[in-house]
């Protein structure tokens, strides 16, 4: 999977502790003219070297990876390595060398690889890609490992338990998480809803792609407007999953332009302290989960204290389980469970 290569800026959009950081760098992108189609045959290499330089010359963050991984797409591998052996140096046909210009004047503009070349690998997956909808980040896979982890150590008593899995996700972007579920859960049915059409479409596209659209529903749903039509869709299901929006208000304009510019704010922007949609969903948990159901969530490493004694205060009917880290050991990912309902109010959840 060629993103592993990125740098570690990746990994967040902005850490107060470590100063600003982007997907690509901290370089914005100049406006700038492409270099000339040359009039001669090139080979690949040639053409991998030549945009390389004209990214570094234009400011381009990580110049060496978008040429790279620009034109392994375009000669059908993952990485400039795993290219066939003797492509490289092979003269380009005046087609593929318009394509490689064509996709490299899009990096040039300062989309996204990820947009450019229109796929993303996440876990065992290739998704298709298109702005606007959310780039799936590295860290959204330890929260998928994390779901996995538990639901894989949660005790059976027969097949009609396993059955009776069903995951509801909150923002489902591209699809990734809802996606890497199912492919490792045979038995899994899920529930996924985003604000955005977008979005929601391409959950569908990848879904068919996979093979995996028969246990996934996707529905066009904004949480904190329709909730109701959110109740509505669930009977109870053991695990909401979300990578909500997140980012303080105050920090969007703090975002690589290459974000700000390409990717949805609506999939970013959680409010003035980054809690707006997370409490949204929290409000609606004891709704729908199962007793002793999971809520798994990737946040802000602001967010846990905060979020635990919100819950305390607010949100009776959920216990605050843990917090967990990232990678880089940054408190990233929130687990709350579901209380046991009793009594004949059983079931009625925060509805008055």
């Amino acid at each position: 999977m060629w993103r592993r290569s990125l740098s570690a800026g990746f990994r967040c959009f902005v850490c107060k502790s470590a100063g600003i950081k982007g997907i690509w760098g901290s370089n914005a992108v100049r406006r700038c003219s492409a270099p000339a189609l040359p009039t001669d045959r090139i080979t690949a290499r040639q053409a991998a070297d030549l945009w390389k330089r004209h990214f570094e010359e234009m400011g381009v963050t990580e110049p060496d990876h978008s040429s790279n991984y620009i034109i392994a797409y375009l000669l059908g591998a993952k990485t400039i390595e795993n290219v066939e052996k003797g492509k490289l140096t092979e003269l380009l046909s005046q087609d593929k060398a318009e394509q490689i210009w064509k996709l490299c004047n899009r990096r040039l503009s300062g989309m996204p690889v990820q947009y450019v070349i229109e796929e993303w690998d996440f876990r065992d997956l290739t998704l298709k890609m298109r702005p606007p909808v959310f780039i799936p980040r590295p860290e959204t896979e330890e929260l998928v490992e994390l779901v996995l982890s538990d639901l894989n150590m949660k005790p059976r008593t027969g097949v009609g338990d396993e059955a009776l899995l069903t995951c509801l996700e909150v923002g489902c972007g591209s699809g990734a998480i809802s996606l890497s579920l199912l492919k490792s859960l045979p038995l899994l049915q899920v529930i996924a809803v985003d604000q955005s059409q977008d979005a929601v479409d391409l959950t569908r596209h990848n879904a068919l792609r996979l093979g995996l659209q028969d246990r996934l529903q996707v529905y066009h749903i904004d949480v904190m407007k329709d909730a109701e039509a959110l109740l509505s869709l669930c009977n109870t299901v053991s695990v909401l999953v979300s990578n909500p929006p997140y980012l303080f208000s105050e920090d969007m304009t703090l975002l690589q332009p290459e974000i700000y510019r390409f990717e949805d704010h609506a999939a970013l922007d959680g409010g003035k302290d980054g809690l707006k949609v997370i409490k949204q969903i929290l409000i609606q948990a004891p709704q729908i989960l199962s007793n002793h159901g999971r809520v798994y969530l990737e946040v802000d490493p602001r967010h846990p204290p905060l979020i635990q004694r919100w819950v305390e205060a607010n949100v009776e009917e959920m216990h605050y389980m843990e917090t967990r880290c990232d990678i880089n050991n940054r408190p990233r990912f929130c687990i709350l469970q579901r209380k046991v309902k009793q009594g004949p109010q059983a079931g009625s959840g925060l509805r008055n």
